[in-house]
């Protein structure tokens, strides 16, 4: 049966879910900028972001049920929480200074500079010329797009809804089931549209920036906006 309390209760994980998400860089930057960066369409980014997402509020799901199921304390699941969340932004921080200086790296092979030919009539000529691009095989750039997705999922799924247990489901649960899982959706349903909404707004913002001779460190400051928005959550509490 369905309460008064417990649809209190879902207006109130929808709130959470917003805000959660909205003041939490890294449930959006990191996709953001990987979508500048490698140039992935819109319906890429989605659908790695609602993957991502739904790994990161599954594993707090999870975790609830086996804590409501074995009436563990409220306060150890806030532990077992706040650990989750500390790995999840020092994997950030990590991931994005990895990826800030392979993009620098990317860059600095990537600088034109010209060559000069003589031909044997005696004409002489240059031509500008990039390592980067003339010597990446079709393969590599394949198997390096690749990978980036799985480290941002496997990063979320590490990544804990702080809100979700102590203020939605274990409320919940002095109820029903049937509310447990009723506002336990409605957190997870905002918090992803929540999150494809910003991602949709920024990438369709950023697709007006041109960033000119800076272009071809796209990936370096990809690599800073994850650096940075791992860095806020660590030492911010976003």
């Amino acid at each position: 049966m369905i309460t008064n309390e417990i649809w209190i209760l879902a207006g109130t994980a929808v709130t959470l879910g917003f805000i959660h998400t909205l003041l939490g860089p890294d449930h959006y930057v990191p996709f953001v900028a990987m979508a500048k960066a490698r140039q992935w369409p819109l319906k890429k980014t989605l659908l790695i972001a609602f993957f991502s997402g739904l790994g990161h509020i599954l594993s707090s799901v999870i975790l609830g049920f086996v804590g409501l199921a074995l009436g563990l304390a409220v306060g150890k699941l806030e532990g077992a929480e706040s650990w989750r969340g500390n790995a999840a932004a020092w994997l950030f921080i990590g991931f994005g200074f990895a990826y800030f200086i392979w993009g620098l790296h990317r860059a600095v092979k990537s600088r034109p500079h010209h060559h000069v030919h003589a031909h044997a009539g005696g004409e002489v000529h240059e031509h500008l010329h990039q390592h980067e691009c003339d010597h990446v095989h079709v393969h590599d750039l394949k198997k390096k797009a690749n990978i980036t997705p799985w480290i941002l999922f496997t990063v979320f799924v590490f990544g804990p809804c702080e809100p979700l247990i102590p203020l939605v489901m274990y409320p919940a649960a002095t109820h029903n089931l049937l509310g447990v899982i009723l506002v336990t959706a409605a957190f997870g349903i905002a918090t992803i549209a929540t999150m494809l909404g910003i991602i949709t707004v920024s990438t369709w913002g950023l697709s007006f920036v041109r960033l000119g001779p800076l272009e071809r460190y796209a990936h370096a400051l990809a690599g800073a906006m994850i650096l940075f928005s791992g860095l806020a959550v660590r030492f911010l509490g976003l």
